[in-house]
């Protein structure tokens, strides 16, 4: 019986989180939400590379997108929704959900939620926390999203980081006891340890054979649809430096920025590629 090649039956989830290059949660101690008006936006310029190369692979894609963006570039977010691609929000202030108390929350994800329904005119279902920030100490977010009518969140990676994790969460789909369904960010399993796979940082670091080897693996091994994330600013080598950061957050962030799109590229032609409603059937 002849193999068959999953890389391309399996349909997997290209996710963007939309926010600027200084809004990262890295950045915080350095960059207050107060001067982010005084910095140079690219996120926009940024966007536009990224769905050129989206569309030469005839991609739709799933926006998580900041409503802090949307309120300054409401005609690109129209742009998506037109194009087929699915809008899904990001909360307006990019502010950590373990940081919120549960009215801030609410303001937060229900405020970025009204205004992509008011530009798109499309319901929006799917949510995701700034730096995965739904963990055991705030699971009540559930809640607040089921309230303000959200119907998935990817807001899990199941790793131990020192930023986030619960690297004892599901590893795929699956609903939570409030009843919205939570996609987590995908992972191997490798002597019995949940290695991360999946996100831009990872994209940078890893060779794009690594990553390649990983996605094939994990189909395998799993036959899951793979979810795929990253921002736009990793497709922008030429943003500003940002000064006084640590070691760390400079090589996190800065990373082989160089790398990004040639890499895309070949990942968009050799996987096959959808929303995450569309993959993961939300």
């Amino acid at each position: 019986m002849k193999k068959v090649d999953l890389k391309m039956t399996i349909k997997n989830a290209f996710t963007v989180d939309v926010e600027d290059y200084f809004q990262v949660s890295a950045f915080a101690d350095t960059v207050a939400v107060s001067d982010w008006e005084k910095k140079e936006m690219r996120v926009e310029a940024s966007m536009n590379r990224l769905l050129a190369l989206l569309d030469k692979h005839h991609v739709k894609a799933t926006f998580f997108t900041l409503g802090w963006v949307a309120e300054r570039y409401p005609q690109l977010i129209k742009n998506l929704a037109q194009q087929g691609h699915e809008i899904a929000s990001h909360g307006y202030w990019h502010q950590r959900a373990t940081g919120q108390t549960t009215a801030q929350f609410k303001e937060d994800v229900g405020s970025a939620r009204k205004l992509l329904q008011d530009l798109t005119g499309c319901d929006v279902h799917g949510y995701r926390a700034p730096s995965f920030s739904i963990d055991r100490t705030n699971e009540w977010a559930y809640d607040v999203l089921l309230e303000e009518g959200y119907q998935y969140s990817s807001s899990i990676y199941p790793v131990s980081h020192d930023h986030y994790g619960v690297p004892d969460a599901p590893r795929f789909k699956y609903k939570t006891e409030q009843g919205l369904w939570e996609v987590p960010l995908s992972t191997l399993v490798m002597n019995n340890k949940n290695i991360p796979i999946s996100g831009g940082g990872y994209f940078r670091l890893y060779p794009y054979r690594v990553t390649s080897w990983a996605i094939k693996r994990f189909h395998d091994k799993d036959a899951q649809p793979y979810i795929f994330y990253m921002h736009p600013w990793e497709i922008d080598p030429g943003q500003p430096r940002q000064q006084g950061l640590s070691f760390k957050s400079k090589f996190r962030h800065y990373l082989n920025l160089g790398r990004v799109e040639s890499r895309l590229d070949k990942m968009l032609q050799e996987f096959k590629w959808s929303t995450m409603a569309d993959s993961l059937d939300l």
